[in-house]
């Protein structure tokens, strides 16, 4: 079984990853059922384990957490949904790289809902937007957005962390980092794509596409 749990209230940050940290011990112990915890965090930035200093440009703006997650320096905040992911990867088949591909594949499922196109990267985490809308790069190419963040860990084979997805947050907020590294592309939401969507239209998206992608 899987428990989905909602919060209306933005949570702060050392309070989500320790009660992340208990309810993956008692997954894997046996003791608590899969979960995904949907939420919003106050503003904030985290770095990932593979976070570099000089990405960090603003670093009075916002607090800073370190975290165990992979990845780079991340923006959490209002208007941001947060799916935090515990499952058994292990039941799963034990196959991280799918494990990623999948969390990805959610969020294109997700954003399909909305008649939007996200699309994978190589060499790029997280899920992207052409935006045919917006100048095209110095080089020429078509300008691509951001959309959606991905960093997970994994403990005894139970993931945590997850996905973001921005929906209606303040996008100037990114500007005190460089977004997972990657200074030469944007970032975007729905409503910044012009699409009227509120978080519980979100919440209702993901919900129908996880059952798709993880069965």
């Amino acid at each position: 079984m899987l428990e989905w749990l909602i919060s209306e209230a933005p949570v702060p940050y050392p309070e989500a990853e320790a009660w992340m940290e208990a309810r993956v011990e008692a997954i894997a112990a046996g003791r608590a059922e899969e979960a995904v915890w949907l939420l919003e965090h106050p503003p904030l930035y985290t770095a990932g384990t593979s976070a570099k200093a000089a990405d960090l440009i603003d670093p009075d703006r916002f607090p800073v957490f370190q975290t165990r997650r992979g990845g780079q320096y991340t923006y959490h905040g209002p208007g941001q949904r947060v799916a935090y992911v515990m499952l058994d990867v292990g039941v799963r088949g034990r196959d991280v790289r799918r494990f990623v591909w999948q969390l990805e594949e959610w969020v294109i499922a997700t954003l399909a809902e909305f008649n939007v196109r996200g699309e994978r990267r190589e060499g790029r985490v997280g899920v992207w937007v052409v935006r045919p809308d917006r100048p095209p790069t110095p080089d020429g190419s078509p300008r691509e957005d951001k959309i959606a963040a991905i960093g997970v860990r994994l403990r005894k084979w139970i993931s945590f962390h997850g996905i973001s997805i921005n929906v209606d947050p303040d996008l100037s907020h990114f500007d005190g980092i460089v977004p997972c590294g990657i200074a030469e592309h944007g970032v975007t939401s729905l409503v910044d794509l012009g699409l009227p969507v509120t978080m519980a239209d979100v919440d209702l998206a993901l919900r129908r596409s996880f059952d798709r992608v993880f069965g």
